[in-house]
């Protein structure tokens, strides 16, 4: 069975591998969400991460959850997009956000409640005041939990520097980082990882796999013709990683994977998945545990080649193989609201 962590100052014991929400939705996983949480809870994962924008996520799981017997820790979020739409700063609007996750979820509570992306003001300002992150959400989520709709308050967020002055404020228990901490990108460990150690908050990681780019061996798109956005250095890492990948016989997912479950500060590691073979493939890897050291080492070498990212490099990188993916999976979204 997995592994579990106690999730920092909180009491929750959660297994260091959990299921990302997003792909469980019908637009991806195709109906088959029910049978990969079912599959989940077999193999020793029971914690499982969703938000109100991640389409029928919520429903999906709550639907799952009531034919089922076990138990789940459920984390989910405020805010949703299209973001010109809400209003982050009406606590009785959030407050009908959050029963209404609720409903979808077929729970009187759940275990956390963060707040997402409130390091990025171009989609929401949460807060009235953004020194001190005071605001109408923190004022609902504080009364929420006094009448029993959540245990902790969590951070959801895609950036590191105003990601780790927030968790620097004491006022969160919990802080989710996504598409910062992988084998490439790392920009979270200099301030987001040390800064929720020093507040003793639990610690998850989004998106070991960066976004698809590290699911697999990009060959065509990375040496055979290079994507326009490729800066030579960055190609140059890509090429480096894909021979230590052939040299150490490790496939580049599992690679990718256990190099994030390595880091003892982080507690819990999504993993999103579309279909139950893929499920049991990661935690088939998450059982082999950490990465021998001198891999690590060779890894960080090839890091340090790019420690940071360079200026013109997409946020979500766009090879040729998954753009097509990626513009169904937009088509389909669309089509489902319809």
């Amino acid at each position: 069975m997995l592994e579990k962590r106690k999730l920092g100052s909180t009491n929750l014991e959660v297994s260091v591998l959990a299921l990302g929400g997003l792909p469980l939705s019908t637009v991806w996983a195709k109906g088959a969400g029910s049978e990969i949480i079912r599959r989940a809870a077999e193999l020793g994962i029971n914690f499982i991460d969703t938000a109100p924008s991640y389409h029928d996520s919520e429903s999906v799981i709550g639907e799952a959850l009531r034919k089922l017997d076990a138990e789940f820790y459920i984390g989910t979020k405020l805010g949703r997009l299209p973001a010109q739409d809400y209003r982050p700063q009406d606590k009785e609007f959030l407050r009908r956000e959050l029963n209404d996750s609720l409903k979808r979820l077929n729970r009187s509570k759940v275990d956390i409640v963060y707040i997402h992306e409130p390091d990025r003001p171009e989609f929401y300002q949460w807060w009235s005041n953004s020194d001190t992150y005071d605001g109408a959400v923190m004022e609902m989520l504080a009364q929420a939990r006094e009448a029993g709709k959540l245990d902790f308050i969590g951070l959801g967020g895609t950036t590191t520097l105003e990601m780790a002055r927030l968790v620097k404020s004491g006022k969160f228990d919990v802080v989710l980082s996504a598409f910062q901490y992988s084998l490439l990108w790392r920009e979270a460990e200099y301030s987001v990882f040390p800064a929720a150690a020093e507040q003793k908050m639990g610690l998850i990681a989004g998106s070991p796999l960066q976004q698809g780019a590290l699911a697999k061996i990009y060959y065509h798109d990375i040496v055979e013709e290079p994507m326009r956005w490729l800066s030579a250095p960055r190609r140059k890492q890509f090429m480096e990683l894909y021979e230590l990948v052939h040299d150490c016989g490790i496939p580049l997912p599992e690679l990718a994977l256990r190099f994030v479950l390595s880091n003892p500060l982080v507690t819990s590691v999504l993993t999103g998945v579309d279909s139950v073979e893929r499920l049991e493939n990661n935690v088939e890897s998450a059982m082999k545990g950490p990465l021998p050291a001198e891999l690590l080492e060779k890894l960080k070498n090839i890091y340090d080649l790019v420690p940071f990212r360079p200026f013109g490099e997409p946020f979500s990188l766009s090879f040729a193989e998954n753009i097509k993916a990626i513009e169904e999976a937009r088509k389909k979204a669309e089509a489902a609201k319809k």
